[in-house]
């Protein structure tokens, strides 16, 4: 008995250092296989297939949790040290600029990321097969992902924060009846001031991580009780082969992951976080623009009355989101644009898109002024039901069209819908952050 005892004693006291790599990775390969499959089929590990965007933008959102517990030791949210406490970051902490520099640039790789995610999903059809609610779900993760950039974009509290904060929360205004409320809430009063920094470091630490763990955590669950990543439906008596999690989908996602970490620390070496001047309520930037990611819908604003503005993303955004009920076709499911006609109509919607919309603005800045040539008409309409009835008519034309001379299916010709809207937000933000200057007038950007 004694004997025994001593044994186990022994067993436990004097394991070797391969009994403790034995354990860890025995720990690692339990949480790989809780979020994959133990197998998975051999198409699926093509890398140009996902694009490792999933992936990816986890690994983004983890490093900013670590990277933003770090920053909350040291930052101050009160209007008299926050600005004062970065510059102390940035010069005197060791490793503090380069800290604040990984957290700046991923959050906002992780917008792109996250984007071009979605992108992926729709264009391989991912969204069918019972997958709608977590469509739909990956339809939130990415607005959290604009308000937990839109949130931490103040709290440096320099002008370039103020200042795009200031516009960006204006835009909240022009929604009916929740518009002003909501913008009062988060103000908490009728400028940006100190409530208001108190307001966005709250929900940028707790409010949104909270949720946004809960909804990341509910997406992956969804993957799984989903059947894990699409793929295309075999034909009959077609085998799929088949091969282990572990090492052939790991060493992928560890390759992917190790390149990213590299380009994102050499990148936030080379080109630290921005850091203007402090913020000064008396002294508006010429333009004043909000965040890059809001300047598409400020290009809009210029162009359209403001319900018109948010009116059309906002249903557009519903449609992206009834999708799933819209194409529900699931013969497609896992095929890049449905098939190659409808790769053709994605082709041809981008093209048309990067042509028509720089014609549109041009005309509209230096032509087109509806308000003047209809004078007894409420601006309300002259400028704001009346373009976004063209606008609907536009996209219905753009649809048809694919779907008449193309000879499209009606999955094809949303492809290609859908590509032309992506890229003209891409292109209205574009020319919203690189050709528009003093009083938001056009401008060569390297003139």
């Amino acid at each position: 008995m004694h004997t025994e005892k001593k044994s186990l004693a022994d067993r436990i006291l004097y394991t070797t250092p391969t009994d403790d790599r034995s354990r860890m990775r025995a720990v690692a390969n339990n949480i790989i296989l809780h979020l994959h499959p133990t197998k998975v089929p051999k198409p699926a590990l093509r890398f140009t297939y996902t694009w490792g965007l999933g992936g990816l933008s986890t690994l983004l959102a983890l490093i900013l949790i670590f990277t933003g517990v770090l920053l909350m030791f040291r930052y101050d949210a009160s209007v008299e040290r926050a600005y004062t406490g970065i510059q102390f970051l940035e010069t005197q902490v060791p490793f503090g600029s380069l800290l604040r520099g990984i957290h700046h640039w991923a959050g906002n790789l992780l917008l792109i990321t996250t984007f071009l995610h979605m992108g992926r999903v729709f264009f391989t059809g991912s969204f069918k097969k019972g997958r709608a609610t977590n469509w739909i779900v990956s339809i939130f993760l990415l607005l959290m992902v604009v308000a937990f950039n839109f949130t931490g974009y103040l709290l440096p509290w320099d002008q370039l924060a103020f200042w795009a904060v200031t516009v960006g929360t204006s835009l909240l205004g022009y929604i009916p009846v929740i518009g002003a409320p909501v913008s009062d809430f988060l103000l908490g009063g009728p400028e940006v001031g100190q409530a208001t920094l108190r307001n966005f470091y709250a929900i940028h630490v707790a409010v949104l991580p909270a949720v946004f763990i809960f909804l990341m955590s509910y997406h992956f669950w969804r993957i799984r009780k989903d059947g894990n990543i699409t793929q295309p439906i075999p034909a009959d008596g077609q085998r799929v082969e088949k091969l282990t999690t572990i090492p052939h989908l790991v060493q992928i996602e560890v390759a992917a992951g190790t390149a990213l970490l590299a380009a994102l620390l050499i990148w936030a070496m080379w080109v630290p976080a921005p850091l203007e001047a402090l913020a000064n309520p008396a002294h508006p930037p010429n333009p004043a623009k909000a965040a890059w990611y809001f300047l598409g819908l400020q290009e809009l604003l210029l162009h359209m009355h403001p319900l018109a503005a948010l009116f059309l993303p906002s249903l557009i955004l519903l449609g992206i989101a009834a999708m799933p009920y819209l194409d529900p076709d699931e013969l497609t499911v896992g095929v890049y644009f449905r098939s190659a006609a409808g790769r053709q109509t994605a082709i041809l919607g981008a093209l048309l898109a990067v042509s028509l919309v720089p014609a549109l603005v041009l005309l509209d800045e230096w032509f087109i002024d509806l308000p003047g040539w209809l004078p007894t008409l409420p601006t309300l309409i002259s400028n704001g039901l009346i373009p976004a009835l063209l606008t609907l008519g536009g996209l219905w034309a753009i649809y048809r069209f694919f779907r008449r001379n193309l000879k499209t299916n009606h999955g094809e010709a949303l492809v290609g819908l859908f590509a032309f809207l992506t890229v003209s937000l891409i292109v209205l933000t574009v020319i919203g952050v690189f050709f528009r200057g003093a009083n938001m007038a056009l401008v060569l950007p390297f003139g």
